[in-house]
């Protein structure tokens, strides 16, 4: 293989092994505090760095100070421009595992500023007994009529999964910290 082309493989493996979003090297405390007077600002640049993360928001009180988002799928390996899975540890993990995450931020007001605290929960799936591996549910009946029911496609065909809480992601909730502390210049 020549020089030109051992280059980007090696970038890509350095990438995959750093997990390429990697934790701070000192702890940021949760709450961390942000010296901006302007709550819309804060509120959206918050916001913002969830997306970034690609957590879908589903739940926003700007009276509370909350925002919660949905779940996410842990990434895994092959997924390096995913940010929630904090290292190759956490990435393995993901990928040989079912993981999710969901985050809550709580944005409260401060003298000068605004406290941001982050907490990012992790569950992992247990799936109870093998999954059924038939085309059955997912394929189409010459003989039957067309249904356009995509339940049988996206959930698992008993319809449940049970899902075991983990606790909270240290490395996820430092990382969305950092983002938060880059984000305000900080």
């Amino acid at each position: 293989m020549s020089a030109s082309r051992a280059l980007p493989v090696l970038v890509i493996v350095a990438g995959l092994l750093t997990g390429c979003a990697t934790m701070p090297p000192v702890a940021i405390s949760n709450p961390v505090f942000v010296p901006c007077p302007n709550q819309e600002l804060v509120w959206e640049r918050t916001v913002d760095v969830l997306h970034a993360y690609q957590f879908p928001v589903v739940r926003e009180n700007r009276l509370e100070g909350v925002i919660e988002t949905g779940y996410k799928v842990g990434s895994g390996v092959l997924e390096p421009w995913h940010y929630d899975s904090i290292g190759l540890e956490e990435r393995l993990e993901s990928s040989l595992q079912s993981i999710r995450r969901r985050v809550v931020v709580n944005v409260a007001p401060a003298e000068g500023g605004y406290l941001i605290s982050v907490e990012a929960f992790k569950e992992l799936e247990d799936a109870p007994g093998a999954l059924p591996n038939s085309p059955g549910a997912a394929s189409f009946s010459e003989n039957a009529p067309l249904r356009r029911d995509l339940g049988r496609v996206v959930e698992r065909p008993d319809g449940h999964s049970e899902w075991i809480s983990v606790g909270r992601d240290f490395r996820l909730e430092q990382s969305l910290l950092a983002a938060l502390q880059r984000s305000f210049g900080q």
